[in-house]
């Protein structure tokens, strides 16, 4: 056992630590733009909503990479990874070309859909358009990180995240205040820097994926695109893409709603929301070493080792979130006036949040963890449907009827989101084990359809 759990460990950890260098630089980016005026951070907030919920869609694409190669890989069949991430990184360059493409004409019109007033849409469009550049090149460099965690180097993912993190550190204080002989160009040099570190991110993993890993898995082979072999990259990464994007979409109606409420139950909400993503990092890296270790196992066709690797992974994850819950629940209102010690109100409620979440989070635990086994085990359809039902037939009309029906308020939303999350948990936690693991298989390419 303990040597299981060591194995989770060292896949799960440096996932943790690039998740944590991810939210920690957004955190002090936004930090950094706050000082600009109010109008500057409502266009940092909107444009990323538009890019979370942008990402979510097409992050599919790693999603796929990752299952298959894990499967692949455990195979010991190294030929048919390589083949699947040339197809996938075909596809990602399609990608990227589209969001250059809607960066450079639609910003503008993108920003206008969101209600933003005319000194938003006219302040933020450029800033907007350099965003999507952006994302066009992390979306190619997280399906490479999709192939390092599938052959179970999460220390080198770790590593490139962290780089590319710190270039956006320096190059937003740099450019955004004209330090260091830089010059000044204020909220537009935070959208620069953050095209730098994504420029130098999609730089690394392409040297570590052709150049570094090429010794090792001959990675510089010519790939030719065959139409049956494309398919299956791109039906399952629609399905782990509209996954995800369903999950991101109904968290936007939700903040929606909250934001009905007036702008302290949103703040509470905010900062509660921002607790708990400390919670959410761990529980993601964890249901990321559930999906390797899981479709590694089923690649080496060891479907009861595989059940067993996603267990030991929902226990030592379930014993994270639960030391991370009791902390918040002791300190929960000194960690809100860390974010607002001026208006009771909102530290309060957010305590009161904090609260609330402090063991409820171990359902988005087991969301996570799950999620990441059924990905392992090549169960998109299932992890689609789940999600379509329990977003749109649970989470999103609980929420708006306890917030606005029974007047339940910023405890009512709560109440919806962790409801919808015991039941999303659950729903897959019980897919998991009642699974027939003799006849689980790795995903060839017949098995699509």
């Amino acid at each position: 056992m303990l040597q299981n759990w060591r194995n989770v460990l060292i896949l799960a950890l440096p996932s943790f630590m690039s998740f944590f260098a991810q939210t920690a630089i957004g955190t002090v980016n936004l930090i950094l733009v706050g000082h600009l005026g109010a109008l500057n951070i409502a266009i940092v907030g909107v444009v990323n909503i538009i890019m979370y919920n942008g990402f979510a869609i097409f992050s599919g694409v790693s999603h796929t990479v990752n299952y298959l190669v894990a499967q692949d890989y455990g195979a010991k069949d190294i030929k048919t990874a390589i083949k699947r991430t040339y197809l996938a990184l075909y596809l990602s360059l399609f990608i990227a070309v589209f969001l250059f493409a809607v960066g450079y004409f639609f910003s503008g019109t993108i920003l206008g859909w969101t209600g933003g007033s005319t000194a938003l849409v006219h302040e933020g469009e450029y800033y907007l358009q350099i965003r999507f550049y952006a994302l066009a090149l992390g979306m190619v460099s997280f399906m490479f990180h999709g192939f390092l965690r599938g052959v179970g180097d999460t220390r080198t993912s770790m590593i490139l995240s962290i780089i590319s993190n710190v270039m956006i550190l320096f190059f937003a204080y740099a450019l955004t205040y004209g330090q260091f002989g830089f010059p000044e160009l204020g909220l537009n040099g935070s959208a620069y820097a953050i095209l730098i570190g994504e420029f130098t991110g999609f730089i690394l993993a392409l040297y570590v994926f052709f150049i570094h890993f090429n010794k090792k898995f001959h990675t510089l082979v010519k790939v030719a695109i065959k139409l049956r072999e494309l398919k299956l990259i791109v039906i399952e990464s629609f399905k782990l893409g509209m996954q995800e994007f369903s999950m991101s979409f109904a968290m936007f109606i939700f903040t929606v709603f909250v934001a009905r409420l007036g702008t302290e139950a949103l703040a509470a909400n905010e900062v509660a929301l921002n607790v708990m993503s400390f919670g959410f990092m761990p529980a993601f890296a964890f249901g990321t070493t559930a999906t390797i270790l899981v479709g590694q196992e089923i690649g080496r066709q060891q479907p009861l080792k595989a059940r067993r690797a996603g267990t030991d992974v929902m226990v030592l994850g379930s014993i994270f979130l639960l030391v991370l819950g009791t902390f918040e629940l002791i300190f929960a209102k000194d960690i809100a006036m860390l974010y607002n010690s001026t208006d009771p109100y909102v530290y309060e409620t957010a305590a009161l949040l904090i609260q609330i979440s402090a063991y409820l989070q171990l359902f988005d635990g087991f969301l996570n963890f799950y999620a990441g086994a059924l990905r392992g085990m090549g169960e998109t359809s299932f992890l689609l449907r789940m999600s379509l039902i329990t977003n749109w037939c649970v989470f999103v009309p609980l929420a708006y009827v306890l917030i606005f029906v029974c007047g339940l308020g910023s405890i009512g939303a709560w109440i919806s989101l962790y409801t919808y999350l015991a039941v999303i948990g659950l729903a897959f936690m019980y897919r998991f084990y009642k699974s027939d693991w003799s006849s689980i298989r790795a995903k060839d390419m017949e098995s699509h359809n």
